[in-house]
């Protein structure tokens, strides 16, 4: 992995409750395929895209988006860059070194039911397809 060249800031979102310096790490299932343990922590530059991620994420806690620091060298998110999307839009990014709890952002933008419910649809058909797969 290089250093990629987006200087940030950086979100993640999740519905863990963390604190300032907590440390999140790689190892813990997909939100998109439970069964794929990931070998990377997901990150992005774009606060509103954590905060739909913090809406998927498993668990029925409340979404929280963080603003966090990488710990180690990242790339591009290769799951979005290029094979979904040219280039990387969605400034999505990955590490298998942790990333530090920075801060708690509290004014992302919120998905409507209908449109959560839309992802959620999107994302079972894409569990249900065999021929998906997680870029691990």
């Amino acid at each position: 992995m290089s250093e990629a060249p987006d200087p940030g800031p950086f979100f993640h979102g999740t519905k863990a409750d963390l604190q300032e310096g907590d440390l999140l790490t790689a190892g813990f299932p997909s939100n998109y395929r439970p069964e794929v343990l990931m070998n990377h922590i997901y990150f992005t530059a774009l606060r509103d895209g954590a905060g739909l991620a913090a809406e998927l994420a498993a668990g029925d806690a409340a979404p929280r988006v963080y603003v966090v620091e990488p710990t180690g060298a990242f790339e591009d998110d290769p799951n979005v860059t290029d094979k979904k999307f040219p280039g990387n839009p969605t400034r999505s990014y990955r590490s298998t070194a942790p990333l530090r709890i920075v801060d708690e952002v509290l004014d992302w933008k919120r998905q409507t039911p209908a449109e959560l419910q839309a992802w959620r649809e999107r994302l079972a058909a894409i569990r249900a397809d065999e021929r998906a797969q997680i870029i691990n």
